[in-house]
C-alpha cells in the first residue's frame, strides 16, 4: 500500500476511426496504491455508427449501444470520481485523451483541470521489451485480465501495470513519473 497514491486508470473503445465516437467506457480506481473498483458503460456514440473493423476488435455492435446513454450522461459518472482523484492513468494515452478531448468538445462540456500519466510511455522506458502493448506486458509481468478490448477490463489492466511499474521504478509518488505526464 502507498499511501496517497490515488488515480483513476481509464481506457475507451471507440465505433469508428473518430475519437469522439465513444462505445464504451472504462475506470478502475486506485486508492493508496491499491485497485478499489472497476465500472464500465457502454455509449450510444453520435447516430449509433460503427466501423466492422472496430466490430471485429472489441465486440461491440449497434445493438448493444442502442440503448445506451450518451457520452455526457457517462462522463457525468466518471467525473464524480475524477472530483476525489482528478489524476488519471492510461495505456496509451494519447488515444484515450484524444477521445476526452474530443468528446468534452462535440458535446460542449467544459475540461476539468486533470493530470494525466501514460503506462505505455513508462514501459518504455523501464522495460526493453519487444512489444509495450497492454495484453502484452500483463502476460509477461502475469497481471491477470479479463477481455481484452473491453474498457472496464482494459482499465483495470493498464491500473495493475502502473502500480507495478510505479514498484519496479521505486517511485513513490506521482510526481516522480513527470517525463509520462500530461494535462488534459
Amino acid at each position: 500500500m502507498i499511501q496517497g497514491l490515488d488515480f483513476i486508470a481509464i481506457d475507451f473503445e471507440t465505433a469508428t476511426g473518430q475519437r469522439a465516437s465513444i462505445c464504451e467506457a472504462g475506470i478502475c480506481v486506485v486508492r493508496d496504491g491499491k485497485v478499489k473498483e472497476t465500472h464500465s458503460w457502454l455509449v450510444r456514440p453520435q447516430n449509433n455508427y460503427y466501423y466492422y473493423r472496430n466490430i471485429q476488435i472489441h465486440g461491440i455492435s449497434p445493438a448493444d449501444t442502442a440503448d445506451a446513454p450518451e457520452f455526457p450522461e457517462v462522463w457525468a459518472k466518471i467525473s464524480k470520481y475524477l472530483k476525489k482523484s482528478p489524476v488519471l492513468v492510461a495505456h496509451n494515452a494519447a488515444f484515450d485523451i484524444s477521445c476526452i478531448r474530443q468528446s468534452l468538445e462535440l458535446y460542449r462540456i467544459r475540461k476539468p483541470d486533470v493530470t494525466y500519466y501514460c503506462s505505455l510511455r513508462a514501459a518504455r522506458k523501464l522495460y526493453d521489451f519487444k512489444c509495450n502493448t497492454l495484453d502484452y506486458l500483463c502476460n509477461q509481468f502475469e497481471i491477470p485480465y479479463g477481455h481484452h478490448h473491453r474498457a472496464g477490463d482494459d482499465a483495470e489492466m493498464c491500473a495493475r501495470l502502473f502500480l507495478r511499474e510505479i514498484r519496479d521504478a521505486g517511485w513513490c509518488e506521482l510526481k516522480d513519473m513527470s517525463y509520462c505526464a500530461g494535462l488534459l
